[in-house]
C-alpha cells in the first residue's frame, strides 16, 4: 500500500470492511495495529509495537477467529505492556489464553529442531513445505482449532500429483500438532492419523505400503527382537530394514550373493524389480545376522528359508510377525521411512540416496554418463541407517 501521510489513523476499519476486504496488503486500522490480507486470502491481525527500543511485529491471530474489537482490546493489552518495559511477545508466549496460530508453532518447531538436523538445506525444506503447502490453509488457525477435515484440505490438491511431498508434508503438520499438545495448547488425538481416510490410493504407494515414522524405527526394531515370531523370521525382517530392499528380494536371496570378505550382497538384475544388478554394502549388524542365519539354515541355499530348507519364507512370515506385532505397516514401507530419514537426517545427495533404493536415474543423458554405482558413498550411508536404526538396542546395552 502506498505510504499515508498526515496524522495517524485510529480506528480506521470497520467490522464490514475486515470481512469485505479483498485486495492484498496491510491496512492500518490505528495504534499499531494492522490488518493483513495475503494473496491467497487469508487475513491476520498484526500489532506493531516498540519492545524495549527495538521495533517489533506480533502476529494476533486469524481476522477469521478474532474480531476487530477484540484485536483492539488484545493490542491495548500488549502495547501497555511493552510500555511498562515488559516483554509483551513473552507475555503471551506464557498465556494460556492466547494459542499460538499454526504458522506460529510450525516455526518454533524448526527453530527447536534446527539444531538436531545435520544437514541445513534439509533442514529449511521442512519449514518450506509447511509454508508452501499448509499455511494457506492452516497458517492463521489457531493450534487447537485444526481438525482432520482442515488437514484433508491441504493435502487433498498434492496427494496424487505430488505424492512423496503430501507424505511428508502429512508427517509435518503431525509433528507440530504433538508439539502443540505437549505445550498444553490442543488435547485429543492428532487429527493427521485418521486423514488417509479420505484420501484416494496412490499409485506409488498403495494403501499396503503404509510406513512408520523413521523416528519410530529404532523402537520397532526392539519390539520386534521381544516378538513370538520365529528366529529365522526375525532376522529376515531386520536384514530387509537395515538393507532397505524389497521384501521379494530379501526372501529370495541365495548364499550364492553374499560376498563376506567383501561384506557384500549383489542382488542379479533378474531379482530386482529395475532389470539391473543392484550391490548392498552390508553393515557390521547385517553381518551378525547372516551368521546366525548360518546357523539356522540348516545347508539352505536361502538365507532365509522356511520350515523346509528347499525353500524360502513367504511373505506372509513377514506380515503375520507385523500381525503379532500390532503394528498397523508393511515391510515395504521401511524403504519409505530409509528414504524420508535419508532425506532429513543425513546430508548425503539425492543419488547416493537414491541408489540404495535400487532406483533407476530418470535422466536418461544422466544415466547413460553414470557408469558407477557409487558404492563406497552407499556404504557410508547405509553404516550411518544402521547406527541409526539400532541406537535404541545400543544404549540398552
Amino acid at each position: 500500500m502506498p505510504k499515508r501521510s498526515g496524522k495517524h489513523p485510529e480506528k480506521a476499519l470497520s467490522a464490514v470492511q475486515v470481512r469485505s476486504l479483498r485486495e492484498p496488503g496491510r491496512y492500518a486500522d490505528g495504534n499499531g495495529l494492522y490488518l493483513e490480507v495475503d494473496v491467497s486470502g487469508a487475513k491476520r491481525w498484526t500489532l506493531r509495537t516498540v519492545v524495549r527500543g527495538r521495533r517489533r511485529d506480533i502476529g494476533l491471530g486469524s481476522a477469521s477467529l478474532i474480531s476487530l474489537a477484540e484485536a483492539r482490546e488484545t493490542a491495548l493489552a500488549l502495547r501497555k505492556i511493552a510500555r511498562q518495559g515488559g516483554d509483551p511477545v513473552a507475555e503471551r508466549r506464557t498465556s494460556t489464553r492466547i494459542v499460538p496460530t499454526f504458522a506460529d508453532a510450525a516455526e518454533r518447531v524448526h527453530a527447536e529442531h534446527r539444531s538436531s538436523w545435520r544437514n541445513a538445506k534439509h533442514a529449511q525444506q521442512w519449514i518450506n513445505t509447511l509454508r508452501q503447502y499448509a499455511n494457506p490453509v492452516l497458517g492463521e488457525l489457531a493450534v487447537d482449532q485444526i481438525d482432520t477435515p482442515k488437514i484433508l484440505k491441504v493435502l487433498a490438491p498434492i496427494w496424487l500429483t505430488r505424492p512423496e511431498t503430501a507424505r511428508r508434508v502429512r508427517q509435518r503438520i503431525g509433528t507440530v500438532l504433538d508439539w502443540a499438545k505437549a505445550a498444553g495448547f490442543r488435547s485429543g488425538d492428532n487429527p493427521v492419523e485418521g486423514v488417509t481416510k479420505g484420501l484416494p490410493k496412490q499409485s506409488d504407494e498403495p494403501d499396503h505400503h503404509a510406513a512408520l515414522p523413521y523416528v519410530d524405527v529404532p523402537q520397532f526394531i526392539e519390539k520386534l527382537h521381544a516378538s513370538n515370531s520365529a528366529e529365522i523370521v526375525r532376522l529376515a525382517f531386520e536384514f530387509l530394514i537395515l538393507t532397505a530392499t524389497r521384501t521379494n528380494e530379501v526372501l529370495g536371496a541365495t548364499w550364492g550373493e553374499i560376498d563376506l570378505s567383501q561384506q557384500l550382497w549383489t542382488i542379479p538384475a533378474k531379482r530386482i524389480k529395475g532389470g539391473r544388478e543392484h550391490r548392498v554394502p552390508l553393515a557390521p549388524r547385517c553381518l551378525e545376522i547372516i551368521d546366525r542365519a548360518k546357523e539356522l539354515g540348516c545347508g539352505s541355499d536361502y538365507l532365509f528359508p522356511s520350515r523346509s530348507p528347499a525353500r524360502p519364507l513367504s511373505n506372509m512370515a513377514l506380515l503375520m510377525a507385523l500381525r503379532r506385532m500390532h503394528v498397523q505397516v508393511t515391510a515395504h514401507g521401511f524403504r519409505s521411512a530409509f528414504r524420508d530419514w535419508a532425506a532429513e537426517q543425513t546430508s548425503h545427495p539425492h543419488d547416493v540416496c537414491e541408489m540404495a533404493l535400487a532406483h533407476s536415474i530418470p535422466n536418461r543423458v544422466e544415466a547413460a554418463y553414470r557408469r558407477g554405482d557409487l558404492l563406497e558413498k552407499r556404504r557410508e550411508l547405509m553404516d550411518e541407517w544402521y547406527r541409526f536404526v539400532t541406537a535404541v538396542s545400543s544404549a540398552a546395552a
